[in-house]
């Protein structure tokens, strides 16, 4: 099964595909995560290590990202995407995730190509403003998430609930997939 998790910052993407490596894990299937936004983090690292600044693992510099991303699809539309798939060659993983898919027009295309099987997972603004104040990234930008309702979802959860309760709606879905 490979499956894309989109959605809003602070919705709960990674916290979604921990429980789909979860569930895996325990029906004794691999997992692996795919992120298509590796070479952003790889270029942000750099960028901020050139400039004499620290960056905490897991912190995102959006801004940066984002401007990152269009300099790169400037250049070659498919750089994300042809990054993405090669990688995803490199994996026999029964289960592949990536939560770190926006882009609609390439991206995502390539993604459904690699089937792929897309679950948008939600969460109230005020879950959301929670979440992310609680995340300590540098700077926030919803640029690159703004043309996600592009992005034809084969599901949607919602996750603005408790923990177990997003729990069961993940095995319910996922069971149901595998």
């Amino acid at each position: 099964m490979r499956l894309a998790i989109i959605g809003l910052a602070g919705c709960g993407k990674s916290t979604t595909a921990g429980l789909v490596a979860e569930f895996a894990a325990e029906r004794g299937l691999t997992c692996s995560t795919v992120k298509l936004a590796k070479p952003l983090y790889d270029l942000q690292a750099q960028v901020y290590r050139r400039s004499g600044v620290e960056l905490a693992d897991g912190v995102q510099d959006q801004v940066l990202m984002e401007a990152l991303a269009d300099a790169m699809r400037r250049i070659n539309p498919r750089s994300l995407a042809d990054d993405f798939l090669a990688r995803l060659g490199a994996t026999d993983a029964d289960v592949v995730l990536n939560d770190d898919l926006r882009d609609p027009h390439v991206d995502a295309k390539a993604l459904r190509e690699g089937g792929f099987r897309v679950l948008r997972v939600t969460a109230s603004p005020d879950v959301r403003e929670k979440r992310l104040a609680g995340r300590g990234d540098t700077s926030r930008a919803d640029k690159s998430t703004s043309q996600l309702d592009l992005i034809e979802p084969d599901a949607v959860l919602d996750n603005s609930g408790s923990l177990d309760e997003h729990r069961a709606a993940v095995r319910d879905l996922v069971g149901s997939w595998l």
